[in-house]
C-alpha cells in the first residue's frame, strides 16, 4: 500500500465517522476489535502447528506477525472500550485518544518484530535449514489469506463508517498481512519444491521490510491523532457552510477541529449584528450548533459570539485563522 493510498484512505476515514453518534461509532469499534482478536488467535495456533512441523523461518516470521496481530488486537479492544467511556471530572474532553495510545503500541510491537524477523532471517541465509511439511505450510498459509482477507473486508467498512485510528491501524497491519502472507507461501514453495534453501529466509526479510512500512504508517496516523490534526478540509468547508446558513450569522473565523476517539470537537466564532439582545445572539449560536450536529452528530460544539465592526482580537494569536465573512 503505497503512501498516497494511506493518505487518501485516512482522509476518507477521518471524515466518515462524524455521521455516527458516539455510542453508535464505539459499538462498531468493539466489535472489529472482538473479530480481529478471533482471527489473530486462529491464526496463532495454525502457525504454530506448521513451524514445529516444518521449521521454516518465512512461517516463523508470519508466526511472529500473527502473535502481535494478537497483542495489537487485545490492546485495541481495552483502548475502545476505554476510549468510549463518558468525560469525566478528570478528562472533560473525554477518552477517545486511547485509541491512538493503541496505535503506537501496534507500531511499536511491529517494529520489534521486524528487527527480529530479520535476525533470524540472516542466519538463516549464512546457515541454510531445509523446510519440511511444505504441503502443511502452503496449507496453513492459504486459510490464513482467507481469515485476513474477510477482516481487512470486515475492517474497510468500519473505518468508513467510524473513521477509529485504532481500526485503522488493525487494517494497515492486516492489510499488509496479505501480502506477506503470500510472499510466505511463495518462500516455502521455492524451498520446499525448488530446493532453493535461501528463499525462505529471503522472503523473511522483505516481511520484516513490509512490516516495517506498515509500522510507520500506523505510528503516523496515531501521531495525527494525538498531536490534534485538523479535520479534512471537505469536512470544514461543511462545517462553514452549516455554520452561515442564517443571514443573522454574517461570518466566522478562528474554526478549530481536531478527533478524540469517537468524538470531535468544533469551535470557532460566530460574527454577530452588535445590536441583537443576548437572546436572540443566543438563537443564532444555539441554532448554529443544532445545523452542524444534524450531520456531525459526535461533535462537541463550541461557538463564541463577535459584534460585526466593533471586535477587538482577542485570545492567543498564535491559534488565529483568517476570517470568512459573508458578502453582505
Amino acid at each position: 500500500m503505497t503512501d498516497q493510498a494511506i493518505s487518501e484512505f485516512n482522509t476518507t476515514a477521518k471524515g466518515a465517522h462524524v455521521r455516527l453518534t458516539p455510542d453508535e461509532a464505539a459499538k462498531i469499534t468493539r466489535d472489529m476489535a472482538l473479530l480481529s482478536t478471533g482471527v489473530a488467535l486462529l491464526l496463532v495456533v495454525l502457525k504454530s502447528g506448521a513451524w514445529l512441523l516444518s521449521g521454516s523461518i518465512a512461517m516463523l516470521s508470519s508466526l511472529a506477525d500473527s502473535g502481535l496481530d494478537l497483542a495489537a488486537s487485545l490492546v485495541t479492544f481495552m483502548a475502545v472500550r476505554y476510549a468510549a467511556t463518558p468525560p469525566d471530572s478528570k478528562h472533560r474532553f473525554g477518552h477517545g485518544k486511547a485509541e491512538a495510545f493503541a496505535g503506537i503500541f501496534q507500531a511499536g510491537l511491529v517494529a520489534v518484530s521486524a528487527v527480529l524477523i530479520v535476525a533470524e532471517a540472516v542466519s538463516h541465509l549464512v546457515n541454510p535449514v531445509p523446510i519440511g511439511a511444505g504441503g502443511l505450510n502452503l496449507i496453513v498459509m492459504a486459510i490464513s489469506i482467507a481469515a485476513t482477507g474477510f477482516l481487512v473486508s470486515a475492517q474497510t467498512r468500519a473505518i468508513r463508517k467510524t473513521g477509529s485510528v485504532a481500526t485503522k491501524g488493525d487494517r494497515i497491519h492486516y492489510f499488509s498481512d496479505l501480502a506477506a502472507n503470500v510472499a510466505t507461501m511463495a518462500g516455502i514453495a521455492a524451498a520446499s519444491f525448488l530446493g532453493w534453501a535461501w528463499a525462505d529466509p529471503a522472503t523473511g526479510i522483505l516481511i520484516a521490510i513490509w512490516l516495517a512500512i506498515g509500522a510507520r504508517q500506523v505510528a503516523k496516523a496515531a501521531a495525527d491523532h494525538l498531536m490534534d490534526r485538523e479535520m479534512p478540509e471537505q469536512d470544514r468547508e461543511r462545517i462553514r457552510t452549516l455554520a452561515l446558513d442564517d443571514p443573522r450569522l454574517r461570518g466566522m473565523h478562528d474554526l478549530r477541529t481536531r478527533f478524540a476517539g469517537p468524538y470531535i470537537h468544533i469551535q470557532f466564532h460566530a460574527v454577530l449584528d452588535p445590536n441583537l439582545t443576548l437572546e436572540t445572539a443566543h438563537e443564532i449560536i444555539v441554532a448554529a450548533e443544532a445545523r452542524i450536529r444534524s450531520e456531525f452528530p459526535a461533535a462537541d460544539v463550541i461557538i463564541h459570539p463577535d459584534p460585526q465592526d466593533r471586535s477587538q482580537p482577542h485570545g492567543l494569536e498564535n491559534f488565529g485563522e483568517q476570517s470568512s465573512h459573508r458578502t453582505v
